[in-house]
């Protein structure tokens, strides 16, 4: 049914539901992403390398997130979406503590496994709920403000892991029940996992809200959902493309710079958590929030083909913080480059999604969003994190060399995905593409 025409839900209602759903993705990327900074003690403790490393970062995560987001998605477009990210949540926060237990590398990399098909429900059923609590000239903010708990989620695997592994360090937790026995990193994730079960109480405060903006017809099967997408593959195939390449660069990055400070600088871990941390945690509030805004002003003034216009910008001015193995003897550099590519790769990425909502309909949001999803998690997390694992152990066979394997994978990737949102704001400005 289309319920275009009855009042929006009240903005408290709607700003409550982004402000658990924000708090979701940044547990979610703070989960998915704290095996970044654990990178050494796991290796030692569990006896294996880098490669064996980025299967779990990479691999185990990507495959299962990317293959059961599809499934998800469809379900997010027909039934309850609070239900569905309770469920996600509860499913990834338990995993995540087992992680914490694992003896063997297999026992992580099932638990790795258990995370992805959890975090996999968030973003097709949260990027639904938000277009139905915002009208579409306020979904940008709206949006952003979802995506900054992912970057600032990012950024906490770094900054809060950083600190939690110094405590455990220094025996904080030897007297506490449950991570007291423990090893560092092991009391790390299981005290990163626990909070997900508080979140879900909260989660029960959520309403489902009407759906809006259908074309009409119940949620379509799987090759009617194909069909209508390939109807507009001009514009969607370079844009997913496009997101997929950014966050090619993007997890590179992220999985990889605190093992270039740590290798080739001397940096301890708290040091890395703290600096990269916090500059993915500033700088990506910025560009979500910021670009979100943006989005929105330019949605009001020239629909897709402006927004796609400032994708383009933001991901040109994002390609020189690719080149971070080009640092030489400086930290700073690579500090700079790393703070650069996250500011304006995730201001990027979210003008990308909001393109998304703003041409797909209700129906095939959940599925739409999923399918961009399964773009970024196989060839971000998939190849991101393992190629370059990849360029450091096979081709350079130097664990010093992991910025040159970074700028290796991330440099192309850049270049691609501002060639692809090129094409696309071609086809918007052929096709005078002005949805909303």
């Amino acid at each position: 049914m289309n319920t275009a025409g009855t009042a929006w839900p009240a903005p408290s209602r709607a700003w409550w539901a982004v402000s658990l759903c924000c708090v979701a993705a940044l547990l979610s990327y703070t989960d998915r992403l704290i095996l970044g900074l654990l990178v050494d003690p796991i290796r030692a403790d569990l006896q294996i390398g880098d490669t064996e490393v980025s299967l779990l970062q990479g691999v185990a995560f990507a495959l299962i997130y990317s293959f059961a987001g599809l499934p998800l998605g469809r379900i997010a477009d027909r039934h309850s979406r609070r239900n569905l990210i309770l469920a996600g949540v509860l499913l990834w926060s338990a995993a995540t503590v087992a992680c914490g237990y694992a003896q063997s590398f297999a026992q992580l990399f099932a638990a790795r496994v258990f995370v992805g098909i959890g975090e996999a429900a968030l973003a097709p059923a949260a990027m639904s709920l938000i277009a139905d609590y915002f009208p579409p000239q306020r979904r940008g903010t709206a949006t952003g403000t979802f995506l900054m708990g992912m970057v600032v989620g990012g950024g906490a695997a770094l900054a809060i892991g950083g600190f939690l592994l110094q405590l455990a360090g220094n025996g904080w937790f030897a007297s506490w029940p449950v991570v007291g026995t423990l090893a560092p990193w092991r009391a790390v994730l299981v005290l990163l996992g626990l909070p997900g079960l508080v979140l879900g109480l909260l989660l029960l405060s959520l309403h489902e809200p009407a759906r809006r903006e259908r074309s009409g017809v119940a949620a379509p099967g799987w090759r009617e959902s194909m069909q209508k997408l390939a109807a507009q593959k001009s514009l969607l195939l370079p844009l997913y493309f496009a997101m997929a390449l950014l966050a090619v660069g993007d997890f590179s990055l992220l999985s990889w710079s605190p093992a270039l400070l740590s290798r080739r600088y001397g940096y301890a871990a708290d040091q890395i958590g703290l600096l990269l941390g916090g500059i993915a945690m500033v700088t990506g509030v910025v560009a979500t929030v910021g670009g979100g805004w943006l989005a929105d002003w330019y949605a009001r003034r020239g629909g897709v083909s402006l927004r796609l216009q400032l994708a383009c910008l933001a991901a040109a001015l994002a390609v020189p913080g690719s080149l971070i193995g080009l640092a030489g003897p400086s930290a700073a550099v690579v500090l700079a480059c790393f703070g650069l590519w996250s500011l304006l790769s995730s201001a990027a990425g979210c003008i990308g999604i909001g393109v998304l909502q703003q041409v797909l309909p209700n129906e095939l949001r959940g599925f739409g969003t999923a399918l961009m999803a399964f773009g970024n998690i196989i060839l971000g997390l998939g190849v991101g994190a393992s190629l370059t694992a990849v360029f450091t152990d096979r081709v350079y066979a130097d664990a010093a060399a992991v910025g040159w394997s970074i700028t290796t994978v991330t440099l192309p990737a850049a270049l691609a995905a501002l060639a692809l949102l090129l094409l696309a704001l071609r086809h918007t400005r052929r096709n005078a593409v002005h949805a909303g």
